[in-house]
């Protein structure tokens, strides 16, 4: 009975559709997980899909950390598609899903609250008086920060730890910290913020995989979506977010 709860649970999250024979007689339910630093532009081109493809029923997409959704994926969430931050959490899932794609880039800003100056390079960060808030190493924001962070030679004592980059931006963003590494993306998104750069960070570079899971009951409207993320009109959105183009 605690298996079969669990499940019910994972389905509902992800917007499952319900079993009923109308549910069953009608095209599948299209279900998307993307990263949570993918928010901003994958509502747009949600919003564009929609229009193009008016005949496939997309979910509203569900966003998280990775590393959160790989562990939800593995555990049987019922989802069709799955865009991540990073190559190695992809790799995490690679039997549940079909020929990843590199569709898009991104790199490391630091991030301090709109007019402060008490942050402007990297070395700031290990002053023991400032707030430092980082994502969790486990999550490709957080890995990308300790590959950036250990080439420089500094050690940085975060006053916790975010689970997705979404909730170090918005810590920045409230004042609830001093400084945060974030992608470049949400530093631009995040009302709040200002973004200081600096080449180590930029020489660290995150590619963001997509991919069909095999579990998918909606393989066509899957491979669809894959297909906009991938074409002119998608990367264009994602270029004007301040996403990079894949190397």
């Amino acid at each position: 009975m605690r298996r079969l709860a669990a499940v019910l649970l994972l389905a509902a999250a992800f917007g499952a559709p319900a079993c009923s024979a109308g549910a069953q007689a009608s095209a599948p339910q299209l279900r998307v997980a993307a990263a949570a630093s993918l928010q901003g532009a994958f509502e747009e081109i949600a919003t564009a899909f929609r229009a193009a493809h008016p005949e496939i029923d997309l979910a509203p997409i569900t966003y998280d950390g990775s590393s959160t959704l790989a562990t939800q994926i593995a555990e049987g969430a019922p989802v069709d598609v799955a865009a991540f931050a990073d190559e190695a959490t992809m790799a995490r899932i690679d039997d549940q899903t079909e020929g990843p794609e590199i569709f898009a880039t991104n790199s490391l800003v630091i991030a301090v609250p709109e007019g402060e100056g008490a942050v402007e390079t990297l070395e700031d960060l290990t002053d023991p008086g400032l707030d430092v808030v980082l994502c969790a190493p486990e999550v490709p924001c957080g890995a990308a920060a300790r590959t950036a962070l250990d080439a420089a030679g500094l050690v940085v004592d975060a006053a916790s730890l975010e689970q997705n980059v979404t909730a170090v931006a918005t810590k920045v963003a409230e004042g609830a910290a001093d400084a945060g590494l974030v992608y470049r993306t949400d530093a631009a998104a995040i009302a709040g913020l200002d973004a200081v750069s600096d080449a180590r960070l930029d020489a660290v570079v995150n590619s963001y995989p997509i991919a069909v899971t095999r579990s998918t009951d909606a393989p066509d409207e899957a491979a669809a979506f894959v297909d906009f993320v991938t074409s002119d009109e998608g990367r264009g959105i994602l270029v004007e977010a301040g996403f990079g183009a894949p190397q």
